[in-house]
């Protein structure tokens, strides 16, 4: 009986420690998507990138055509593109990445709030995949 004891006590511990490494991403829903008109072969593209408490993304590239407007909606970010320093922004920020960036990181800090960013792409029209994942 003592046996049994342990081997679901390590169970449980197993199971617990495989939840709480596996950390939440973020959601990312299509909020506009239009061509422009004046700049020939370009569209302008936004999405809200949702991150709930402790949620992180991988890291990945953009489209190489794409440069990035983003602004921090509500919560906090903390954000890296290869080359430059973490930074935190907080509600009512913006930051911008140049085409062809590597974004290292993109995480919510807060264990308790939610946060939200509005990422806005000038892209080429004919670009499909607007983030890529570093394999």
């Amino acid at each position: 009986m003592h046996a049994r004891t342990i081997l679901a006590s390590l169970a449980l511990l197993a199971t617990t420690t495989m939840v709480q490494a596996a950390a939440p991403s973020e959601t990312v829903k299509p909020n506009f998507s239009e061509a422009i008109p004046n700049l020939p072969g370009k569209s302008l593209t936004a999405v809200e990138v949702l991150f709930p408490p402790g949620a992180a993304s991988h890291p990945h590239k953009h489209a190489h055509s794409a440069f990035i407007y983003a602004y921090v909606v509500s919560g906090r970010i903390v954000s890296q593109v290869e080359g430059q320093p973490a930074r935190t922004y907080t509600a009512g920020e913006s930051f911008h990445e140049d085409p062809g960036a590597h974004h290292l990181a993109a995480r919510n800090p807060s264990s308790t709030e939610p946060a939200k960013l509005l990422a806005v792409f000038v892209v080429d029209s004919d670009e499909k995949a607007l983030t890529t994942p570093d394999p």
